[in-house]
């Protein structure tokens, strides 16, 4: 990449007329030495847009958007900023500083794998309009796409066989080496020669933001096909964490439209553009990452997440909501778009049309509204204790927002959702509620739906003041629950790798501390990313984003107080073992917290012996079991 000195910028900028760059999009009106306009990144009537070459930038009045040249571009065509530079520099006729004879070769050889992937991609293509395509051809028919859509989309065909492709580009006169290095074939490994790296797979061509084929998805047609989905590896060119299946071609539509929407799979996204949604992407793969986040933020300042309405829909809500907190700025946020259950955006358009469909986008709820949803829907608030809970959750989330005024404002929507929920209704009487509930369970209460009030327990036999005393009265399971989290975070600091191998798993660890959720985010982010995850480096990556503390912490507990000197080496398998055990614990752990909790919030409160067997039916006796 060419170096870009302020000398330099401040060149591209003097010899740019932005008056002729902005009128390319916005109508501009000459008032004095000034042009004027209607700004086009909000709705506005009379014009408060200004544009001026001696101060070489635009300002908005009404909605405060202003910046230069370069600024111009990423905001309306959603360049990066090396892209921009590049461009203005074409048109104003400025040279570009020369690369070095290495950054000319490393260009080269990037150049060289594009055209490996082109010609491959051309192959898929032909292979699935050839006899042995068929079946393929009959699966996109299964989903209600025709050739044009296969044109448009410029699907393909990997064939059976372990060399087909290796042989084409052979004809080609491509080595091995750079078909490896292209990431279409998968090198020698133990006593099994090179080989194609996709077949008997429906091929989808993963572009660059410039519309380059760079890497391919593709889904298994055999029913034993492990797993469905399959993407090239991390090369060169490609990083599947750093890009968005179509981005190229939504980009264009998204900024004119100003909204982008994300979806989960390659199906999705054709049904939506073919629907009229060109503006449709998809990760490629994996759930959202900090890069993809920011890709959609130059596109559209509220991209809409398209999700299943299911339990699985709602955790990946929630996972792209807690991964846009502590990145959110004014006018920037997500909105999320919840299908009926068990739909997708391609089965829902199938079935019911693009309307529909748009309708559910434009009623998109606001990333606030889901936060609420996942702290609240389905869970219990009937007592002080839980709601207090419900608040201290709500007061966490706050924390991870990094703007300071964005925080302000999500505190006081909270604050109001909780009156509103809980401390609002009285009594018939004017006293105090009968019964504290969310407000939707209240209503179908009041309606005669379930759950009325219920009249004062009856006195029962009290236990012991010994017994109110005792360890598990005080503590019940918080602790385990916490030691239980910190060991399986050690695990993944003493193997970062695991984060590859188990990626969705880790993904939905119910972590409640929010350090160790930190720290799951962080590793997630890299292993999407494509980086190495060796132990020393992630270590050294933690600490650079001031979680050195956390990482002397897991060190130690994965070492168990031995000299790490000694304690270096574990088997891979071991730590794989365990860690999927620690897992599965967890889990368990989390699905009956609720259970748990509700039996010590009785206990607490009724102090009777009844109670007190509940409670230790559920949480163990101190004497049987470590609580």
């Amino acid at each position: 990449m060419a170096r870009f000195t302020p000398n330099l910028l401040d060149e591209i900028l003097r010899r740019t007329d932005i008056v002729q760059l902005v009128g390319r999009r916005v109508k501009l009106t000459r008032k004095g030495q000034a042009f004027w306009g209607c700004c086009p990144f909000h709705q506005e009537k009379s014009p408060s847009f200004k544009v001026e070459n001696a101060r070489r930038n635009y300002k908005c009045f009404g909605c405060g958007k202003s910046g230069d040249a370069f600024r111009w571009l990423t905001e309306t065509e959603g360049l990066s900023f090396p892209e921009a530079v590049e461009r203005l520099a074409s048109e104003a006729g400025v040279e570009l500083p020369k690369w070095s004879a290495e950054d000319e070769e490393r260009e080269d050889r990037k150049k060289s794998l594009y055209d490996i992937i082109e010609a491959t991609c051309v192959f898929f293509e032909e292979q699935l309009r050839a006899k042995n395509g068929a079946e393929a051809r009959d699966y996109l028919r299964s989903r209600a796409l025709d050739g044009e859509t296969a044109k448009k989309f410029r699907l393909g065909y990997a064939p059976t066989g372990n060399g087909t492709l290796i042989e084409h580009l052979k004809t080609k006169n491509i080595t091995l080496d750079d078909m490896i290095a292209a990431g279409v074939v998968r090198p020698a490994q133990d006593d099994r020669s090179p080989r194609d790296f996709f077949f008997d797979r429906l091929m989808f061509p993963i572009t660059d933001p410039r519309g380059r084929v760079i890497a391919f998805g593709g889904r298994g047609l055999s029913p034993d096909a492990k797993p469905k989905y399959i993407n090239t590896g991390e090369t060169t060119l490609f990083s599947k964490g750093h890009l968005l299946y179509n981005f190229a071609t939504a980009r264009p539509a998204g900024i004119k439209a100003q909204t982008i929407v994300v979806a989960e799979g390659y199906m999705d996204v054709i049904a939506l553009v073919r629907a009229g949604f060109d503006y449709a992407v998809a990760p490629l793969g994996t759930a959202l990452t900090e890069d993809q986040l920011h890709l959609l933020w130059r596109t559209a300042p509220e991209p809409v997440m398209a999700f299943d309405g299911d339990d699985a829909g709602l955790r990946a809500a929630q996972r792209a909501a807690r991964l846009a907190l502590p990145h959110l700025k004014a006018g920037h946020s997500l909105r999320f778009a919840f299908l009926p259950g068990g739909e997708d955006p391609d089965s829902f358009i199938r079935q019911n049309g693009p309307a529909p469909m748009k309708k559910i986008l434009d009623e998109a709820l606001p990333l606030s509204q889901v936060l609420w949803r996942v702290e609240t829907e389905g869970k219990d608030f009937s007592t002080p204790e839980r709601r207090a809970g419900l608040e201290r959750n709500l007061a966490e989330i706050v924390q991870q927002i990094g703007d300071g005024k964005i925080a302000d404002y999500y505190r006081r929507d909270f604050e109001q959702r909780v009156f509103d929920a809980f401390k609002r209704r009285q009594s018939p009487t004017g006293g105090q509620p009968r019964q504290w509930v969310p407000k939707e369970q209240y209503n179908r209460q009041r309606r005669g739906q379930g759950g009325g009030y219920r009249g004062p327990m009856q006195p029962q036999e009290t236990v012991s003041p010994a017994v109110k005393a005792s360890m598990l009265a005080r503590s019940g399971r918080s602790g385990a629950l916490r030691m239980k989290e910190a060991e399986i975070a050690a695990l993944l600091m003493a193997q970062p790798a695991l984060a590859h191998d188990h990626a969705e798993l880790v993904a939905e660890l119910p972590f409640t501390d929010r350090e160790l959720d930190r720290f799951r985010h962080v590793l997630l982010n890299l292993a999407a990313s494509g980086s190495s995850l060796e132990k020393q480096g992630f270590e050294t990556h933690l600490s650079r984003l001031g979680m050195a503390e956390l990482v002397a912490r897991l060190t130690a507990k994965s070492t168990g107080g031995v000299d790490p000197a000694e304690a270096d080496y574990q088997p891979p398998e071991d730590l794989d073992a365990r860690f999927l055990k620690a897992a599965s614990d967890l889990r368990e752990m989390a699905e009956r917290a609720p259970e748990r909790a509700r039996a010590m919030e009785r206990f607490k409160t009724e102090g009777t012996e009844e109670s007190w067997a509940e409670a230790q039916r559920l949480l163990g006796h101190p004497g049987n079991e470590q609580v």
